[in-house]
C-alpha cells in the first residue's frame, strides 16, 4: 500500500508482541501495543490507528466489549478490527461477532497471512467509508483517486458530472424519501447507460446528494449521455402526481424562498475530455472546468449535455455537443410500477420494497414482485401486455 499503516495491536503475549513487532516494523508499519484496554476507548482515538489487532484471551473478557464500543461511536465505527483466536475459542467468539469483529485470524498467526488480511481490511474500510449509504456507490475521494490515475497515466478519458436540475423543489414538497428514491433511481439508469454503452473498466460514484460522476472513453460518453437522459426523462416524470406531471411544473418554493412554478426535473450533465497530450495534469483544474461547464448549462432549461474539448494541440476554442430529450416522454407509456399500482395489484409501500431490491440488485422489477410474492405470473404478463400496447385492462 502506499501509506504508512498505524496497527494497534492489543496482547500480553510477549511472545506474539516480539515476533509482530520486528515483523511489521520490517513492513514499514507504525506499530503501537496496549496489553489491556478499559471500556473507554479514547486511548485508541488518539492513536488513530487504520486497523486495530485484539488477541482474545479468558483472562480479559472485556476485549470483545471493546469491538461493540468501537463500532458504535461514530469517529471509529469503520476501523477494521481483527480478532486473534486460538481453536478451542473459535466456535465460542464466532457467535460474538455481531458485536463488531470484522475478521478472525488463528494463533499462532502466520505474520504474513496477517499482514495481507490488514491490508484487505483497509482496502474495505476504505470504500465502505467513502461510499454513499444511499446508492452503494463509491463517493468522492475514490472518484478522485480514479481521475488522477488516468491523469497519472497519461490516458485520454472523460470526466462527466451529472446534477439533477430543480430536484431540491422536488425533494421540499414531497419530502425526503421520494427525493432519495429520485437518487436511487437516478443512480440505477445512469448505472445501466455506463455499464450498456461505456467500457468494463469505467467509473460511476455518487460525490453527495443528487451529484454523480462518472469516468469513460472520448468514442463512448455521448452514447451515454444520450441514453441516460432518454431513461431519465421517460420515467422520473412519473414520480410527480398525474396532474403536475401533465402541467409539466409544480408550485413550490425557489432558492430564494419564492413561490414559483418550477418545471418538472431534468439533468444536466458536464464533461470534460483528457487526452494523452496531458492538456490537464491535475484533479483541480478538471473540476474547476466541470464546474466552469456546469453554471453554463444550468442557465438553459431541460436535459442537456456539453463537453469541453479545449487542448493544447488544437486550434478550436470550444466544441459544445448537446443533445435535449424534450420528448422522451411518449403518451402511451407507462412504466410497470405505475401499471400495477393503477390497477391496485400492488400497494406503495410493496411497490418501495420491491424498487430498492430493483435499484440495488439489477434484477427486472417483475421478477422481484414475483420473487417477494407481491405479484403472481398471469399478473406479470397481463401488466407487460399492458405496457406494451398501451392500454389499461383490468387484471
Amino acid at each position: 500500500m502506499n501509506k504508512t499503516l498505524r496497527i494497534l495491536i492489543i496482547t500480553d503475549d510477549e511472545k506474539l508482541k516480539n515476533t509482530l513487532e520486528i515483523c511489521f516494523q520490517g513492513w514499514e508499519y507504525d506499530v503501537f501495543f496496549k496489553s489491556s484496554l478499559d471500556s473507554d476507548i479514547a486511548s485508541i482515538t488518539k492513536i488513530l490507528p487504520n486497523v486495530v489487532i485484539i488477541d482474545v484471551s479468558c483472562r480479559y473478557k472485556n476485549r470483545l466489549e471493546i469491538c461493540g464500543l468501537l463500532k458504535k461511536d461514530f469517529a471509529t465505527t469503520y476501523l477494521p478490527v481483527i480478532t486473534l483466536l486460538d481453536k478451542k475459542q473459535l466456535c465460542l467468539e464466532l457467535s460474538n461477532l455481531n458485536v463488531g469483529i470484522d475478521d478472525y485470524i488463528l494463533t499462532p498467526p502466520d505474520p504474513v497471512d496477517l499482514k495481507i488480511r490488514i491490508e484487505m481490511a483497509v482496502k474495505r474500510s476504505e470504500r465502505s467509508f467513502y461510499a454513499s449509504p444511499l446508492t452503494g456507490l463509491p463517493g468522492g475521494k475514490i472518484a478522485e483517486e480514479m481521475i488522477k490515475e488516468r491523469i497519472d497515466n497519461g490516458q485520454s478519458f472523460v470526466a462527466g458530472h451529472a446534477d439533477i436540475d430543480n430536484f431540491k423543489a422536488f425533494n421540499d414538497k414531497c419530502g425526503y424519501l421520494k427525493g432519495d428514491r429520485v437518487i436511487m433511481q437516478t443512480a440505477y439508469m445512469l448505472s445501466g447507460a455506463v455499464r450498456k454503452w461505456g467500457n468494463p473498466s469505467d467509473f460511476l460514484g455518487h460525490i453527495g446528494g443528487d451529484d454523480f460522476v462518472f469516468i469513460t472513453t472520448p468514442e463512448k460518453y455521448n452514447t451515454i449521455c444520450q441514453n441516460f437522459i432518454c431513461m431519465f426523462d421517460t420515467i422520473t416524470p412519473f414520480l410527480y402526481k398525474e396532474e403536475d406531471r401533465k402541467a409539466g411544473y409544480i408550485i413550490a418554493k425557489d432558492r430564494t424562498n419564492r413561490t414559483r412554478k418550477l418545471p418538472l426535473m431534468s439533468v444536466t450533465i458536464a464533461l470534460v475530455l483528457s487526452s494523452k497530450f496531458g492538456e490537464i495534469d491535475n484533479v483541480i483544474s478538471l473540476n474547476e472546468k466541470l464546474a466552469e461547464i456546469k453554471q453554463y448549462l444550468k442557465k438553459i432549461p431541460g436535459s442537456k449535455y456539453m463537453a469541453d474539448r479545449r487542448g493544447k494541440r488544437e486550434k478550436e476554442q470550444f466544441t459544445v455537443k448537446m443533445f435535449k430529450n424534450e420528448e422522451a416522454l411518449a403518451d402511451n407509456y407507462r412504466p410497470l410500477g405505475r401499471i400495477l399500482l393503477d390497477a391496485n395489484v400492488v400497494t406503495g409501500n410493496q411497490l418501495d420494497s420491491a424498487l430498492k431490491v430493483h435499484w440495488k440488485s439489477r434484477a427486472l422489477l417483475g421478477e422481484v414482485l414475483k420473487d417477494l410474492g407481491f405479484l403472481s405470473d398471469d399478473q406479470l404478463q397481463s401488466a407487460l401486455l399492458s405496457q406494451e400496447t398501451g392500454l389499461t385492462k383490468r387484471f
